[in-house]
């Protein structure tokens, strides 16, 4: 897969281009993705996509954006899986997000080459976001605007999926997105502070502030089981005031090897507890302990070996 961070100057082969955000690739953006490769099978052409870098909203309202559920290295790893060929990413700042919907269709037309366009039905573009699905049709596009798609019949979104993580519901999160939801980021070097516990930890390098979750889950981490901290630790000296930014912890369990310098993928499986302050490290320890032993039984007896 190629990846193009910005937009081509003379016209490149000719597309079928999905276009959209695809913040957490759920079940809708992969139904796109899907219509995309059929699309460019039929007529010959290359399956792409065109997504934006920031988020639209964090350009917009970056104290009030919503949680970013997936970094731009994870959406690439998820189109490269879906089969997509091209993806060009469009840095959404000021000047991008003063284009009118007429000359965004142009763009798209003469520097990207494609006449065959796929979006979701709300999909809206250009400055004061003035174009939609009939500005498509009017400028002559061979538009596919795919209806929504639901589960239990409730819109699937990613508003949907980060409700659902927030509120710990990993099994809904999991139907949404066809998959666990994972972090994933390069293993870094900590204060060592599980290691004097105990509970050696293998920090992961977070690239967005505001998860969708926080607190205590049993996961995944390579394949492995592992016990997962995302939060503030409160409980450690110098704590929330003088931490910058949440941090991953993932504890393996029953693994010594080196982790440090990979980049790793988390899962998140089952949510074992809210982040809390305790008033010892002792205490901290004892409540990791049962944390453990939560995890443990989780593993041997909803997903056995």
């Amino acid at each position: 897969m190629q990846v193009f961070r910005h937009l081509p100057h003379q016209p490149c082969e000719p597309l079928s281009l999905a276009i959209g955000n695809f913040d957490g690739m759920h079940l809708g953006h992969q139904a796109l993705l899907k219509a995309n490769i059929g699309a460019a099978s039929s007529l010959s052409k290359i399956p792409a996509v065109l997504t934006f870098e920031p988020h639209p909203r964090e350009f917009f309202t970056p104290h009030n954006a919503p949680a970013r559920l997936t970094t731009l290295r994870e959406k690439l790893e998820l189109f490269d899986a879906a089969g997509i060929e091209k993806v060009f990413i469009c840095a959404f700042n000021k000047r991008f997000a003063a284009i009118s919907a007429e000359a965004f269709l142009k763009i798209l037309r003469e520097q990207l080459n494609t006449n065959t366009v796929l979006i979701g039905h709300d999909f809206r573009f250009g400055a004061k976001r003035l174009g939609d699905v009939s500005s498509f049709k009017a400028a002559g596009f061979d538009l596919i605007a795919l209806p929504q798609v639901e589960l239990d019949g409730s819109r699937v979104s990613s508003t949907r999926v980060r409700d659902a993580l927030a509120a710990g519901d990993l099994a809904l999160a999991t139907q949404l997105l066809g998959r666990h939801y994972s972090i994933s980021g390069k293993v870094v070097h900590g204060a060592k502070r599980g290691r004097e516990l105990g509970f050696p930890t293998a920090n992961i390098h977070m690239r967005h502030e505001r998860p969708a979750l926080t607190g205590v889950y049993a996961v995944k981490l390579q394949g492995l089981n592992a016990i997962a901290n995302l939060g503030v630790r409160p409980t450690i000296k110098g704590g929330i005031a003088d931490i910058p930014k949440l941090l991953l912890e993932t504890h393996v369990l029953d693994f010594d090897g080196d982790l440090y310098g990979q980049h790793v993928h988390v899962e998140f499986l089952h949510k074992i507890r809210e982040e809390q302050k305790f008033d010892s490290l002792d205490a901290l320890k004892a409540q990791i302990t049962a944390d453990i032993v939560v995890a443990r039984d989780f593993f041997n007896t909803v997903i056995p070996a």
